[in-house]
Parts: structure tokens; C-alpha cells; sequence
């Protein structure tokens, strides 16, 4: 069983990214199944119903969110409806959306959690009590459980990991933009990395135009950030394979498309 991973798909440069070198990956890489975080895919924050029917269309089973699932107001028209999109599932109860879905690929259940952290981000609810009702739910009717933890801190995805190794078959870390160079197979099971990155902007900073960024840190007065579209762009991602019957990580290999480090079929 084979899981790619597209990580934070940042704007129309990240869409384009997705529609040029999807469907190579898939060519090349055959996964089973293909989970794309879209929480910025519409101008850097949030995702209309538009936005997530081009992914499903493109091949994807599910798009996950994170802290700007809600910045784009007509997502509360749509989200009830889209059975593949979902977003933290720690946000408050009685909001609309889940924070679970199952994926069926030729009679094999895939359970796919998003959840969020807390550290330097709104305070929610607790992920790692809000995770533990979310496996249980989940080993009701399979053993492939996917985690997308959209958090802030090294730590806490980190920590959220290694209590969940052995339960899950893989925690991907989402929302700093950056790819980190931990992936690895924790000692139970569990396939990991801290952060798997962005699919946007390339010369930007974290996706937005780099002039913005530096003026806020040179004056402290508010800017307005926009996507940066004017230079190169990338895509991060990770292929995890897992062993379909016991649940448990058997790999886990990073994707990185840019300039620098062109794709390879």
C-alpha cells in the first residue's frame, strides 16, 4: 500500500505545481492513494469548493486543512457535502465538517485524521485526547490509519508522533512550509516527518513575497501578504508505503520538485 502525501499547496503557484506534476508522480510512483493539504490552495488561506473539486479531479482522495480552514467564507456552504474534505478535528464540537474520513481502494480501508496543534496557534481543543477517540473510531474498521498533525512546533509533532507509534501507520507534519530531513519509521511501526513542506512559491518566504516579509521585520508596521507569482515554484511531498495487513510504516521517502533538485522519472 502506497500513500502520497502533497504538503501544503500554497495558491495558484502551488495548483499549477499540483496539475503539472501529479500526475507524473503518479505514473511513476502507482500510489494507491493520494492525500493533498489544501488549507491555502485559495490565494494562501483557505480552499473554495472549486479548488476542491480540481484536486479530486486531478486524482486525489482526500484534501486535508488546518488553521485557515475557515478564511474562506464560502467554505461553510460545501463542507457538509464534500465527503473527502477534512479539516482538524479538534476544532470545537457542533462546527460543521469532520475531522475523519475512510478511503476504500479495491475493498481495503484507509483511515485518513487531520488534527491540529495548539503551540503558538489558537488554543482548540486537546489533540492527543481528541486522538485517541479518533484511532479507537478508526481500528473499528482498519489497521491503515493516516495522520496529517498541522502544528506549529517541532516538539509538539514530535510528541504527537511517538504517543501515537504502533497505533497509527503514519504522522505527517504540515503548516511550517519547510521540509524537514527526520523522516523515519519510529521503533512500533509509525512512518514520520516533522514537516513535509510546501507546493507553491520557491523564491518566496513560506509562500508569500519575500519584499513583504522583509519589511515587517525591518519596521514592525503590518503589511499585507500576498502569494508570491513571480518567481519559481516547487512541490514537497512524501511517499509512505505501508504494509497493508499489520497497519505498520515500512517507508517513508521524501518528494522535493524545484529548480534545484528537478523531477526525476
Amino acid at each position: 500500500m502506497k500513500i502520497l502525501f502533497i504538503g501544503d499547496v500554497f495558491g495558484s503557484p502551488g495548483r499549477d505545481m499540483v496539475q503539472e506534476y501529479l500526475p507524473q508522480l503518479k505514473d511513476k510512483h502507482k500510489p494507491n492513494v493520494i492525500i493533498i493539504n489544501g488549507e491555502n490552495a485559495a490565494s494562501g488561506k483557505g480552499i473554495t469548493e472549486k479548488i476542491y473539486k480540481q484536486f479530486m479531479g486531478l486524482g486525489a482522495h482526500v484534501v486535508t486543512m488546518g488553521n485557515h480552514t475557515w478564511d474562506k467564507k464560502d467554505i461553510f456552504e460545501f463542507i457538509d457535502d464534500a465527503k473527502n474534505l477534512i479539516r482538524p478535528a479538534n476544532f470545537p464540537e457542533g462546527i460543521p465538517g469532520k475531522g475523519l474520513t475512510f478511503v476504500n481502494i479495491n475493498g481495503l480501508e484507509i483511515a485518513i485524521l487531520n488534527l491540529q496543534g495548539r503551540t503558538f496557534l489558537p488554543p482548540i481543543d486537546d489533540p492527543f485526547k481528541k486522538v485517541d477517540e479518533l484511532i479507537n473510531e478508526a481500528k473499528k474498521r482498519t489497521n491503515i490509519i493516516f495522520l496529517d498533525f498541522h502544528a506549529e512546533a517541532t516538539s509538539e509533532k514530535q510528541a504527537m508522533a511517538w504517543y501515537v507509534d504502533g497505533r497509527v501507520s503514519a504522522v505527517v507534519g504540515t503548516h511550517t512550509h519547510t521540509q524537514t530531513a527526520d523522516n523515519r519509521i519510529l521503533p512500533k511501526g509509525t512512518a514520520y516527518i516533522t514537516d513535509v513542506g510546501m507546493t507553491g512559491p520557491y523564491d518566496g518566504i513560506l509562500g508569500v513575497e519575500r519584499e513583504a516579509v522583509i519589511q515587517k521585520f525591518l519596521t514592525s508596521l503590518p503589511v499585507r501578504f500576498e502569494p508570491d507569482k513571480k518567481g519559481r515554484n516547487q512541490l514537497n511531498g512524501v511517499l509512505i508505503t505501508v504494509d497493508p495487513k499489520s497497519g505498520k510504516g515500512i517507508k517513508i521517502e521524501r518528494i522535493m520538485i524545484n529548480d534545484d533538485h528537478p523531477f526525476m522519472y
